[in-house]
């Protein structure tokens, strides 16, 4: 059994929070607006039980203490949050104007970085407030705000790996002949769950031609023999994100099926191997497509290498032609390359992998090779 993590502290959330805030400086931001969401999460520690209309806004500019938002029937909850000792709490009352409350807090003038996930509402309200303000999208301008992980971020996503890990195991030895592809996908959500994870997000169960469709949804095929399976499934464990993909086969693969898993295996060892500190993140990308592409399969692998993950399981950096960010110590992504045969089916095969000071590591065991399922 996987020891627990130690939990974050209120030091460790004021870190964050004073790095955010001198990055934004540094990219030449008045501030950041963090709402409610997985910013906010990995800034503070507070996560609302419920989303609502209620402005709850975190400000953070360097040279000035961290505050907090919130609504009053809130307040108590939010003084709870395991960083809450290191901001300031405001509070405001049903019939105040939150904005009015928030731009006192603001530079009338300045460009703030948003949280992608904020509501127009609240946007609007405060341009109405200060009209010559301007706002940018995290994603646009601090892309990289949650990517470099510390150890301790990083141990939570291996205890979220291994936990992947032990439920792709177990999984190998149920049934699948026979059975809906709902019904597998269920197991593996129980299975996850059954390994220490709170969250279930997704689990892809695509046999036969529906393999090759990257993001179909278990449905009601029944799974037969012959058929080849992608698997690709993940949560949070302790706050952080899992996310594995593998392809098994439901009886004895053919001669066919066999080479295309053995070509995205090469892909996918190819892109891992591409890993280290420097490297951009394209290059990655690029490793595992030109292994693809090789074979003649490259206009069958249709969508990215990879995605970062940390407190959600798809964030930035992205594995992508054009991403030129170079990857750094700590940062955390998938490797995921796949060939997909409409019609027929797909075959992927995902890790998640960390940037280490000499190169890359992956925090997935499990075994790639082509696993024959019953």
């Amino acid at each position: 059994m996987t020891r627990e993590p130690a939990p974050f502290t209120a030091d460790d959330y004021a870190a964050r929070m004073a790095a955010a805030a001198q990055t934004a400086a540094d990219a030449g931001l008045a501030g950041l607006l963090i709402s409610p969401g997985p910013d906010l999460t990995h800034l503070t520690g507070y996560r609302p039980t419920a989303e609502t209309e209620r402005l709850t806004l975190l400000v953070l500019a360097a040279g000035q203490d961290p505050v907090l938002v919130v609504p009053a029937l809130e307040a108590p909850d939010a003084a709870r949050a395991p960083g809450a000792t290191a901001l300031t709490l405001r509070d405001w009352a049903d019939g105040k104007d939150p904005y009015a409350v928030t731009a006192t807090l603001l530079d009338f003038r300045g460009c703030f970085g948003v949280s992608d996930n904020t509501w127009a509402l609240h946007l609007l309200g405060l341009q109405r407030e200060l009209p010559n303000s301007s706002y940018a999208p995290l994603t646009d301008c601090l892309p990289m705000l949650r990517a470099v992980k510390d150890e301790r971020e990083l141990e939570r996503l291996a205890a979220a790996a291994a936990a992947a890990d032990a439920a792709y195991a177990q999984v190998l030895h149920l049934p699948f002949a026979d059975r809906r592809e709902s019904d597998v996908a269920a197991d593996l959500a129980g299975l996850l769950r059954a390994h220490g994870h709170s969250q279930v997000d997704f689990t892809v169960v695509g046999s036969g031609p529906n393999g090759a469709n990257p993001h179909h949804e278990a449905g009601d095929r029944v799974i037969r023999r012959g058929d080849m399976v992608v698997l690709d499934f993940g949560g949070l464990r302790y706050g952080y994100g899992s996310d594995i993909s593998r392809t098994v086969h439901v009886g004895e693969p053919t001669a066919e099926e066999q080479r295309v898993h053995d070509i995205v295996r090469e892909a996918q060892q190819a892109g891992v191997a591409a890993v280290r500190p420097g490297v951009s993140c394209q290059e990655i990308d690029r490793a595992a497509r030109a292994v693809i592409t090789e074979f003649g399969y490259g206009d069958r692998f249709i969508h990215r290498t990879g995605h970062g993950i940390g407190v959600t399981t798809h964030e930035p950096p992205y594995m992508v032609e054009g991403e030129e960010q170079p990857l750094v110590p700590g940062m955390c992504f998938s490797v995921e390359p796949g060939i997909y045969l409409p019609g027929r089916f797909g075959v992927r095969i995902e890790d998640i992998v960390t940037v280490t000071e000499d190169g890359g590591r992956r925090l997935n065991d499990a075994p790639r090779e082509l696993a024959v399922v019953e």
